[in-house]
């Protein structure tokens, strides 16, 4: 799969009340070598070295012994095949996480790699890997906070195959692992830098200042560890924009990720107060600049931008050929999405775990054109806004802030 560019905003919704919480990117120029994710793996080549004996070795993998081959498809082409100690892991959550995990020191960063980053695989191979990443990745069960080692996973499995070729039949369970984390694969590090020491945030991390801020996002869950996604060291690294963009290429992902943002777009709504503020928010004397409206203003821009950067990446995969046929991909697009997304009547005050987000309940079928991304953003925060009751003023500026960086996300490079 050819190499675009995206990760920045987020969405999600449910009628009557159900559950659920809430870029740019793309053709990038430079030279693969230049590309962080690629610079890493370079980097890791000289640490992590495997001794290969004809064309069959064996790696380590948090105690469990993998054998990995490379032979022939019916074609003649070589390709991975995944043997039968992988396909295991991907009905047993507690060994796939454990396969998955780099360690609190991230000294074995390189597992995701040996048992992922693989150009072909034969046969259903992919397929089983993307059951491999979810399982690994995902929280045990409904209402469940993700755990250090799942989150730790997560990070894993995006620094392994940032800037890689992903198969097709990965993509989806990659695109799976990103829903389960939206939040926090959607946190833009491109405007403040990243200052980020550790590729987990504990729980204590999540927890609102004074003023009822925390740069992890909105509305969190206590308990809860997150990923930080825009961690970077010497030995590891992701490229968000990179890893979204080559994962839509494949319809069923891009649905999934698409799904997604909009779920946590309802999710995010439900929650604002009914001037369309942020219920945490506590105003500082020292701080005359921010108010109620601002983080919300941030998070739904970003959100918004994420959508149009996805409907970028389409655009640019149509115009260079790797997606051939837009009206199949379209198709196939409208009928791996879930449905639409609707947030609640009435403000919740829950905050629900972040994997909870992309789960809710959909509210009907999807109306209209699904690609119309704006439209179908939109047409969630006008319901939103006349249900609620929200003042004119406030929801036109809401309106026009999406419209703003979802053209953004459309169009930068």
């Amino acid at each position: 799969m050819r190499i675009g560019g995206i990760g920045e905003s987020g969405d999600g919704g449910n009628s009557d009340g159900g559950t659920g919480d809430g870029g740019n990117g793309g053709g990038d120029t430079e030279s693969s070598a230049e590309r962080p994710g690629l610079r890493g793996r370079l980097r890791r080549a000289g640490k992590y070295q495997l001794l290969v004996v004809g064309t069959a070795f064996v790696v380590l993998v948090a105690g469990v012994a993998v054998a990995v081959a490379v032979t022939g498809d019916e074609d003649g082409e070589k390709c991975h095949e995944v043997p039968a100690s992988v396909r295991a892991l991907a009905d047993d959550p507690a060994a796939a996480t454990k396969a998955l995990d780099p360690g609190d020191e991230l000294d074995r960063i390189s597992s995701a790699s040996h048992l992922l980053a693989h150009g072909a695989v034969c046969g259903d191979g992919a397929r089983v890997l993307g059951r491999v990443v979810d399982a690994g990745t995902r929280a045990t069960g409904p209402g469940k906070p993700h755990t250090a080692a799942q989150a730790r996973s997560a990070y894993a499995v995006a620094a392994a195959l940032s800037g890689e070729e992903i198969p097709a039949g990965l993509a989806p369970g990659v695109a799976r692992m990103l829903a389960e984390y939206v939040v926090d694969a959607g946190r833009d590090d491109g405007f403040g830098g990243n200052d980020a020491t550790s590729p987990v945030a504990l729980p204590n991390e999540a927890l609102p200042d004074k003023n009822g801020y925390t740069e992890l996002g909105r509305f969190l869950a206590p308990d809860e560890v997150h990923t930080r996604f825009e961690y970077d060291d010497y030995d590891a690294n992701t490229d968000m924009k990179t890893l979204v963009a080559e994962l839509a290429e494949d319809p069923e992902a891009f649905a999934v990720l698409y799904d997604a943002e909009r779920a946590n777009l309802a999710a995010y709504l439900e929650r604002l107060t009914d001037e369309g503020g942020d219920p945490d928010f506590r105003p500082s004397p020292a701080d005359r600049r921010s108010g109620p409206t601002t983080w919300p203003d941030n998070d739904l821009q970003d959100l918004a931008g994420r959508v149009g950067t996805l409907m970028k990446h389409r655009a640019n995969h149509t115009r260079d050929g790797t997606i051939s046929d837009l009206d199949a991909f379209d198709r196939s697009v409208r009928e791996h999405t879930r449905g639409t997304f609707r947030p609640a009547e009435k403000q919740l005050k829950t905050r629900l775990p972040v994997g909870d987000i992309a789960d809710r309940p959909v509210a009907g079928p999807v109306r209209g054109d699904l690609m119309d991304g704006r439209e179908q953003l939109f047409t969630v925060l006008d319901r939103w806004a006349e249900q609620r009751h929200i003042p004119d003023r406030r929801a036109s500026a809401m309106r026009q802030l999406m419209d703003d960086f979802y053209v953004r996300g459309l169009w930068l490079r």
